[in-house]
């Protein structure tokens, strides 16, 4: 068995230490959040290998004094080497989450496609789905906005997950998720097939390179509605900032002031204009950001096929589970492995 190699981990450390110790780090919050939340995820992951590390050790030693006929000792033995097991293939998971973001917060869009109430509806079951998947993760979710459907579900919503690791484990979510089923809204109960767009925006924190003129701004304020809105919705306290250049535009009804909400628009644009600065350069399109898709056929990332089977399949890695249940309760961490487990094998390619 070899085991792990410390010294990546030890090197970010020792550079995220240096920036953290240098001089007027702690001005800049929004950074100095990005960079301590990488830097105590670093030395969790580092803690947890050296334990394992001396786990091993501890095990092989065992194993050299251990008398056959000892039963009771090579009982112990075993269960040791199952646990060791289990911690260390969470571990690998956890190493998987190399990208410079990975440790920070992420903000989630949820857009339906063309289709009306079908696809607001599909729109309204993956932000459960997401819902789900944050409180199986020890995560919080935070609504920021949402839009309510015309019939049913919703036409658009906008939600932060905080929490270790977060942009690393729904970056894999970013893209098109494709729906068939036997309608519930179509009185022929024919089959439909709904599309929904997932975008995922990590937290990058302040950045001295995104400089955004007031003079590009158009700022409309209006009454909250909707889940996340209910108690604020007897004033024009909800925000929604369009940013002229790019048509970027961000919402947010959180609170009931109009002051913290226009400040959370402003910190969503910035993410939102440093993920595009970012899609642009070329190299870091799938470290980052990975790529956009478009709301149609051939575009969708996942497929959840209700009738006339139950099957739910990852387009990219071809990972596919039959308990459609169980995924839309939340349970979607083995997709999102697969996924880094291939990125992470695409990444050793192209550097060998």
């Amino acid at each position: 068995m070899i085991l792990f190699d410390l010294s990546k981990i030890d090197a970010e450390i020792s550079e995220l230490e240096e920036k953290e110790n240098s001089e007027g780090f702690w001005d800049d919050p929004n950074t100095a959040r990005v960079v301590s939340a990488r830097l105590s995820s670093l030395r969790g992951k580092k803690a947890k290998l050296e334990s394992i590390q001396n786990s091993y050790k501890d095990i092989v030693d065992l194993l050299e004094v251990c008398d056959e006929s000892d039963m009771e000792m090579r009982e112990l033995i075993e269960m040791s080497e199952d646990d060791l097991t289990s911690v260390a293939e969470d571990l690998h998971h956890k190493l998987l989450f190399s990208g410079e973001y990975d440790a920070s917060n992420c903000t989630v869009e949820i857009h339906p496609g063309a289709g009306g109430t079908e696809a607001q509806d599909w729109a309204s079951m993956l932000l459960r789905m997401y819902t789900r998947f944050a409180e199986r993760n020890g995560f919080k979710l935070q609504i920021i906005s949402i839009e309510d459907g015309d019939e049913a579900g919703i036409k658009s919503a906008t939600f932060k997950v905080i929490g270790e690791d977060a942009y690393g484990m729904l970056k894999s979510e970013k893209g098109v998720h494709r729906l068939v089923r036997i309608s519930p809204f179509d009185a022929n109960a024919r089959r439909h097939t709904s599309f929904a767009s997932v975008n995922v925006i990590p937290e990058f924190g302040e950045v001295s390179d995104i400089v955004i003129d007031p003079k590009d701004l158009r700022v409309d304020t209006y009454r909250s509605g909707g889940a996340g809105g209910q108690n604020v919705n007897k004033v024009s306290s909800a925000v929604r900032i369009t940013h002229l250049p790019t048509g970027i535009v961000v919402s947010c009804q959180v609170e009931r002031s109009q002051l913290f909400n226009k400040a959370t628009c402003m910190q969503m644009l910035t993410d939102r204009l440093m993920a595009m600065k970012l899609e642009e350069r070329e190299k870091q399109l799938k470290s980052v950001v990975g790529e956009q898709k478009k709301n149609e056929w051939g575009s969708q990332i996942r497929s959840y096929v209700f009738q006339p089977y139950q099957m739910v399949k990852d387009l990219r890695t071809d990972y596919e589970r039959g308990d459609i249940g169980n995924v839309m309760d939340g349970d979607i961490n083995s997709f999102i492995y697969a996924y880094l487990e291939m990125e992470a094998r695409n990444s050793g390619s192209s550097k060998n």
